[in-house]
Order: C-alpha cells, then structure tokens, then sequence
C-alpha cells in the first residue's frame, strides 16, 4: 500500500512534532485536536523551530515552505481522518482515552487504514479490540522531542499483521528515523523500562533522604554519563507524563512497586509540571506551553 494522506491526533508537545515529521517526509498531514488553542500553539511551536532550522542550514526556506503547505491544523476528527492513509495517536497517556479515540477513529477511517498509537507505555493490544481491525493496530513510540530523536520502537503485538508493522517501519524510514520493531509486547517497551528503573530507584533515593535531587542529578551526569540527570528529564517530560504512565503500569499490574511515588502526587496536586508550567523539581525562568 502507497502512503500519501497521514494524521496525528493530539497537537501537544508529541504530536505536533510527529506532524512535522510527516509533512517533511512528504506526506500530505493532518494535525487535529479537539483544542483550537492547542493547534494554534502548535502552529507557533513549529513556525519557531522550522525557523531555526532553516538559520542552522539544516533545511532550505523551500522545504520548510513545502512542508508547511502539507500541513493542515484541523480540529473535527472526521474531516482530519476521513481519507487518512494511517493515523497516528498521540493523546494523553490514559489508556480509557486512548480507547475511545481509537473506537471512534475506527468508524471514520477507509478500510485500509492502519491506526498507531504513540503510547511510551501501553501495548495496542489493550487498544485493538476497542476497533473492527485489530490486525491494523500497532504501537509507533516516538521520543521526546520527535524532531531531535531518531529513534522509534515500533510494536508488534499477536493481533498485529506483518504487512501493519512492515508499513510503520517504512512510515519511519520515510520520516528519516531509525525505527527498531519489537516482535513481542512489553508494557513500557525497550528504551522507558531502563529509564524508568532508573527513576524509581533515583525517586527512592531521593525519599530516603540518602541524597537530593541534585545531587542525585550531578551523579548520574558525572558518574554514569548521562546527558542529563533523572529529575532533569522527569521536568522535562512533564511531571504529570510520568505520573499518568506509572499509573497505568499500576493499573495493569497491582503491584504497589508501580505506583507513583508521593513526591509526584503531590506534584501534580501543586500543578508543578515542569519546565511546561515553570516548575517541577527545579524552576524555570519562563514558563513554557507544551
């Protein structure tokens, strides 16, 4: 199957990134959200960044004009969706959304189209049976941010056709990233399964008063390497991201090791997000929409 007509549901700071790619790669894109606030958003976010590219060389004012013109922001699912090729999913992490949107995606879309989620954590298998088509479902886990790292798990689960997966690994070679296919389910996958052993044992530390945050930061920096330390990266990401995926594993496993800890509920009752709000672990000197 040729891919032209591609759209992301979902304009926050994964989603509109993944558009962009799409757009860049060729296809004719559709970028849809239900907010018209977060599309406009959206569309500054990318004006900005395609702006710096285009200062850096790294693509011509040409390109970034052509791939803007491939990119339409839309906020009526039907209309985003209606002759879509493959749509990707990337809305919140909570696993009763995911499902209604795929369901309601399921009645939109041509016969032929393959549906994606971007999920970091969740299997498609506890998404597939919310549609018709479960043997065109598959995960396609971008990472944060999607213009920067060229790196995406695509997940085959049992209900998931060869022709489905072999399509995503090719969307992503189109889209000029390196894509790695995991022929079984894992909840968590490859990539956030290490880094999330990685946090919890940063978090209980840090709970256990054995060090602070920043410490524990400079350590993993100086000692181990890392590009930037575990409370960092949490910040990064989004307090409230982490704290809706540990949820879900929670969910999915009852075991209490999986349970966000105190520190990010009480985060995410004080509304400190991170660098998105202007504070998480650390504070931000200006307070950034995701």
């Amino acid at each position: 199957m040729t891919i032209t007509k591609l759209t992301v549901v979902g304009a926050g700071s994964m989603g509109h990134q993944i558009a962009m790619l799409g757009a860049l790669a060729g296809y004719d894109t559709n970028l849809q959200d239900i907010s018209q606030e977060s599309l406009d958003t959206a569309r500054e976010k990318l004006t900005t960044i395609m702006g710096k590219w285009v200062e850096k060389k790294k693509i011509t004012s040409e390109q970034r004009q052509h791939a803007f013109e491939r990119l339409h922001f839309i906020s009526d699912l039907r209309e985003a969706a209606a002759d879509a090729d493959i749509v990707i999913e990337a809305v919140i992490e909570k696993l009763e959304v995911k499902r209604e949107v795929f369901a309601q995606l399921d009645e939109i879309v041509p016969f032929h189209t393959v549906l994606a989620t971007n999920s970091s954590t969740i299997v498609s298998s506890l998404i597939s049976d919310a549609t018709s088509r479960p043997e065109k479902i598959c995960n396609m886990h971008f990472f944060f941010p999607p213009l920067v790292m060229d790196c995406v798990e695509v997940v085959k689960g049992e209900h998931t056709s060869e022709e489905t997966a072999s399509l995503a690994m090719e969307i992503c070679e189109q889209m000029n990233r390196t894509a790695v296919l995991l022929q079984k389910e894992i909840s968590g996958f490859v990539a956030n399964r290490i880094l999330f052993a990685i946090q919890k044992e940063a978090m209980s530390l840090y709970e256990g008063g054995y060090a602070d945050y920043e410490d524990i930061d400079k350590i993993v920096k100086k000692a181990l390497n890392h590009p930037i330390g575990p409370f960092e990266l949490m910040d990064l990401s989004g307090i409230d991201v982490g704290y809706y995926v540990m949820q879900q594993q929670y969910e999915e496993t009852g075991d209490p090791k999986d349970k966000p800890s105190r520190t990010l509920a009480n985060k995410m009752k004080a509304g400190e997000l991170g660098r998105k709000t202007g504070k998480g672990f650390y504070t931000y000197d200006a307070k950034v929409k995701s």
